[in-house]
């Protein structure tokens, strides 16, 4: 992996998380967890227009007590030769059985956070924001009653992109 500046990067962000998914992981050495996300929002907020990534999280989620209680937390976007292990990893719960082991990927520890060296994207997040969605700030009931039946609103976290590493130039503009 090498770093490159987030103003060199490339890439359709609808493409990049609608489409290709990516693994949100927190954790230490000792412990971790890592699950599938396939929401979020990635530019520039706050300060000198700081590069950002957005994620959202339910609250039945076992990798939000991870992102919760860390500093960081990073979001890696797997080769396509991983979509049966991204599909495992948005299904099982990490509080049941290592999902990342049985997934085979290779924790990697640094920066404060933990990535995995199987990634060919990886962007290291310093947590800034978290704010718990709420249901008197939604415009349109439909929006509630397709996403949330069971009132199990996400928790939405903005992390300040501090590191962004590639494995190639598929990112590099």
């Amino acid at each position: 992996m090498k770093e490159i500046n987030y103003k060199d990067m490339k890439f359709n962000p609808f493409n990049l998380i609608g489409g290709e998914w990516m693994l949100v992981t927190a954790g230490d050495e000792t412990s971790c967890n890592t699950m599938t996300v396939s929401w979020g929002h990635i530019g520039c907020l706050w300060g000198h227009n700081d590069p950002t990534a957005v994620i959202y999280l339910r609250p039945s989620r076992y990798t939000k007590k991870f992102v919760d209680e860390e500093t960081y937390f990073t979001l890696c976007v797997m080769d396509k030769s991983f979509k049966k292990q991204m599909a495992y990893l948005g299904s099982v719960s990490g509080r049941d059985e290592n999902k990342i082991a049985n997934a085979g990927l290779t924790p990697v520890y640094a920066d404060s956070s933990i990535y995995f060296q199987e990634a060919k994207l990886v962007l290291i997040c310093k947590k800034v924001f978290a704010q718990e969605l709420k249901e008197d700030g939604f415009l349109y009931q439909e929006t509630i009653d397709e996403s949330y039946p069971q009132r199990d609103f996400h928790t939405m976290y903005v992390g300040k992109i501090e590191k962004v590493l590639v494995r190639d130039d598929e990112y590099i503009r």
